[in-house]
Order: structure tokens, then C-alpha cells, then sequence
């Protein structure tokens, strides 16, 4: 292969895994222009537009999503092997972007700045929304580095390391008509609930078990993050069936009664979540770990030390 193609293949890959062409060339240190006058060059050698504008970014076309796919992690690779010792953390200015729910932001994101502050101050840490399909999609194209969550899809393009697993309680006000003591399944179905749900669909893990029991609830609302949820339940006779890790947060169960649920459900387990092709990538190992031992840490300390903490939720059951 010709230099000038194999380095067009590195701009193509750039391009491939933002999206965008003002990232790719903040990500190449190269200028716009540049990188324009670079995709100008690949559409008269391989024949093809490559990329269509839509909106601010731009979409791939069907030829260069199935270049992409023969050459992403074969580029991913030679990059690695060329630059396998050049991550240092104290002079490192490299973006990392990790897919994450609101309650892993409570938990550990304050912890991570600090860390960042203290051994990377150059890096950057954002947050991305996590919802369970799309965030595999974002992994295998590269528009996230990292995700911390429930893991549903296993293939040969993921990795995974197992946090902690937890399991649910029932939440709802104090004054609430079912408070106070073991509500029947009856009364747990004819009940308004409340879903907190990053995908936006009206089903969750309990509807998953009602639907193995021909039965079904009533969602009477949904919202896409766990914080508004205490206020929500506070102001209304909706219940909600919340992971047990929440139930450790003094803050969160404030003014409501934490009980069991009227049947036995599997505890969920949550994973640190990353591409096959980052396995090597010395930065994002890097971050891997300390994401791994921050959340562990925070789960033990929650689940432990936590004044609010899993004998108060069995005792008021």
C-alpha cells in the first residue's frame, strides 16, 4: 500500500469514529481544510462520496461503513502497536467519553475529577446518557470509549468485567395508603408506578417477570433519570420499584417508605463494558481500572457504612 493511502486511511478512520470532521481533526491535529482537501483525495481514489452531510455531522455511506468494517480494528491495531507506551497520565491530553447512567455519576464522577485533578489534569472526562441498546452500537463505533451498566448483548466485539450486583425494594411516600406494611400482589397491580427508563420504553424489569405471569401494571409515568424520582413519589400516590443501591442514599428516601416487593425477582449485575479493540489502548485501561476500583469501592462503602443502610429498608418491610 502506497503511504499517501495508508494515511488517508487513518484521516478515513478518524472521520469513521467521530462523525464529525472538525473532531477528527481535533483528534489528528490536523486542520479543518486539511482534512476536507484529505476526504476530497479519497473520494477520487476509491471512487465513492463516503460521507453525506446531515445536520451538523455526517453520515457515512454504505461503501464507507463496509471499508470501516474491514479496516477499523485492523487500523485500531497499528495504532496501538505504534503508540503502545506514549499514554502518560500526568501529560496526557486525551478525551475519554463513558457512557453512564445519572446514579454511576453520583456515585463516582466527583471521586474521578478529583483523581484526574491529582495524576491526569490534562484529560478530559465526559459523560454520555446510557440507554442498553444504544449504547452497544456507540461501543462498536467508537463514539464512546467506556459504559457502566446492565450487559444484555454478548458477542465477540465486547468486554466486560463484573462489578456488583443488586437487587430492588419498593418505594412510595410515607403517607402513602400501601405504606407501612407487605402489599399484596393485587394491590401491587392495581397500583399507578412509576418507571425510570433510559430508553424511553414503558417496560421494565418487573414487567419482564409479569409478563412470564400473564399479568401486567400499570405505567402511569416514565422518567429517564433516578434523581427526580424521589420528588416525583414524594408529590404523588405513584410507587416505583428502585434498585437497592438508591435505598442507601439517606437523601433519596427521604419522606418515602422503602418495603419489599410482593415476589422474589432476580438481582441485577452491573459491568464495566468496553471493545475489543480498546483491550490493548494503554490510556483507557488506564481508566478502566480506576472507573472499576472507584465504583467497587463506593458499592462497598455504600452498602456497608450507609446509615440508610439494607437492615432499615428489611425493618420498616
Amino acid at each position: 500500500m502506497k503511504t499517501q493511502e495508508l494515511q488517508l486511511l487513518y484521516i478515513f478512520d478518524a472521520i469513521m469514529t467521530e462523525r464529525s470532521v472538525t473532531r477528527a481533526a481535533d483528534r489528528l491535529s490536523m486542520t479543518q481544510p486539511a482534512v476536507s482537501n484529505a476526504i476530497s483525495r479519497m473520494r477520487q481514489i476509491w471512487n465513492d462520496p463516503l460521507f453525506v452531510r446531515k445536520g451538523r455531522n455526517i453520515e457515512p455511506t454504505s461503501y464507507a461503513l463496509s471499508l470501516w468494517d474491514q479496516v477499523g480494528d485492523h487500523m485500531y491495531a497499528l495504532t496501538n502497536a505504534v503508540s503502545a507506551t506514549q499514554f502518560d497520565p500526568a501529560t496526557s491530553k486525551r478525551k475519554f467519553r463513558i457512557a453512564v447512567t445519572d446514579v454511576t455519576v453520583e456515585m463516582i464522577w466527583r471521586q474521578l475529577i478529583e483523581l484526574l485533578e491529582d495524576q491526569a489534569p490534562g484529560v478530559d472526562i465526559h459523560a454520555v446518557p446510557y440507554t442498553p441498546e444504544g449504547t452497544y452500537e456507540d461501543l462498536r463505533e467508537a463514539h464512546v470509549d467506556l459504559a457502566v451498566g446492565m450487559l444484555t448483548q454478548h458477542d465477540h466485539s465486547l468486554r466486560s468485567t463484573w462489578l456488583f450486583e443488586g437487587g430492588y425494594v419498593l418505594a412510595m411516600r410515607a403517607d402513602h395508603p400501601l405504606a407501612g406494611r407487605q402489599i399484596t400482589m393485587e394491590e401491587f397491580l392495581q397500583a399507578r408506578h412509576l418507571l425510570v427508563t433510559m430508553s424511553g420504553d414503558a417496560h421494565g424489569f418487573v414487567d419482564s417477570y409479569l409478563d412470564q405471569k400473564g399479568q401486567s401494571r400499570r405505567i402511569a409515568a416514565t422518567v429517564n433519570h433516578f434523581s427526580i424520582v424521589p420528588q416525583v413519589l414524594r408529590d404523588s400516590n405513584l410507587i416505583a420499584a428502585v434498585p437497592e443501591l438508591i435505598s442507601q442514599d439517606c437523601g433519596f428516601v427521604d419522606g418515602l417508605w422503602m418495603g419489599q416487593l410482593p415476589f422474589e425477582v432476580d438481582p441485577t449485575s452491573l459491568y464495566l463494558i468496553w471493545h475489543t479493540r480498546h483491550d490493548r489502548d494503554p490510556g483507557i485501561v488506564w481508566l478502566r481500572n480506576h472507573v472499576e476500583r472507584l465504583l467497587r469501592e463506593r458499592w462497598h462503602d455504600i452498602m456497608t457504612n450507609s446509615p440508610c443502610g439494607r437492615s432499615a429498608v428489611k425493618a420498616i418491610a
